[in-house]
């Protein structure tokens, strides 16, 4: 496959991780509540620092949605995130679902990361992703807190139908909601009258890489869109703690193929062009005005 990026059509897609360590892991939250938090050994700065070598080493930049957690205990990683040219986005304060939330509690979270953020890397942030795709039909309200926050775009929504989040009839590329924010949904191909993701998480753990490599390819070729694909720190550190207690389902899907993904990851930035999502979609949203 030839890299998009040099086979004349100049396609540079969005490269997005949700930094949050294994722990903080939605589906193992009843395992690991948040006064336990400050007890467990964390592993995320070791897989950042990881993640940084190998977007070097392909010269890559992508975006990284953090945690304000993560980001008052490791201000160095932060800091150097920034300094090897990558942005600096919001993945909340605490990793709380925002349709677990009320409108004010989520709107004070999302407010106190980006301050956490800011004052910590001393640049702007501009773009939000909501815990687990969060944000859907039961909880409208929430792109009117993103905006009031501050943040420019989200891309909290995965039109795709899952058990755990997804907006099957939501719009596949960005779209306005507000007067001034964009939603950038995570990426999917339309085949059979419904949407397949090819964006990334555990359905790049769990199906062949060629999958994932075609879906992004015709979403370059045919839609002439660029794509956008995430990961965890925890998915390429196939030595963290195993949760027996977890049912077989989720440790299934938490753990499944994590030897594999750091491999199949650097496929991915040798194959595709990538960089960051405010020079993918806020510059060229800027431009087409």
């Amino acid at each position: 496959m030839t890299k998009p990026g040099t086979n004349g059509k100049g396609i540079v897609n969005a490269l997005t991780i949700d930094v949050e360590d294994y722990f903080q892991v939605s589906a193992l939250a009843p395992h690991f509540p948040k006064d336990v938090w400050n007890d467990t050994p964390c592993r995320v700065e070791k897989n950042v620092h990881r993640i940084l070598e190998m977007l070097h080493e392909h010269g890559a930049t992508g975006t990284f949605f953090t945690l304000g957690w993560i980001a008052e205990r490791y201000p160095k990683l932060v800091r150097q995130i920034v300094a090897e040219g990558h942005e600096l986005a919001s993945h909340g304060y605490g990793h709380q679902r925002a349709s677990d939330q009320t409108p004010e509690a989520f709107l004070a979270d999302i407010t106190l990361a980006k301050v956490v953020l800011e004052d910590i890397s001393g640049c702007l942030v501009q773009g939000y992703r909501a815990p687990s795709f969060s944000v859907g039909a039961s909880n409208p309200w929430a792109h009117d807190c993103i905006e009031t926050a501050g943040y420019a775009y989200s891309s909290s929504v995965y039109p795709v139908k899952h058990d755990h989040y997804g907006v099957p009839d939501a719009p596949r590329f960005t779209y306005p909601v507000g007067q001034g924010l964009l939603e950038i949904p995570i990426t999917t191909v339309r085949r059979f009258g419904r949407n397949w993701p090819v964006g990334g998480g555990g359905y790049f753990r769990l199906l062949p890489y060629s999958l994932s490599a075609w879906g992004i390819d015709k979403v370059n070729h045919e839609d002439r869109k660029p794509a956008i694909f995430y990961f965890h720190p925890w998915e390429i550190d196939p030595g963290q703690p195993v949760v027996r207690e977890a049912s077989a389902k989720t440790r299934f899907r938490h753990y499944v193929n994590l030897e594999r993904t750091e491999a199949r990851l650097n496929r991915l930035l040798q194959d595709f062009a990538w960089g960051r999502m405010d020079e993918v979609f806020l510059q060229a949203a800027k431009q087409s005005v």
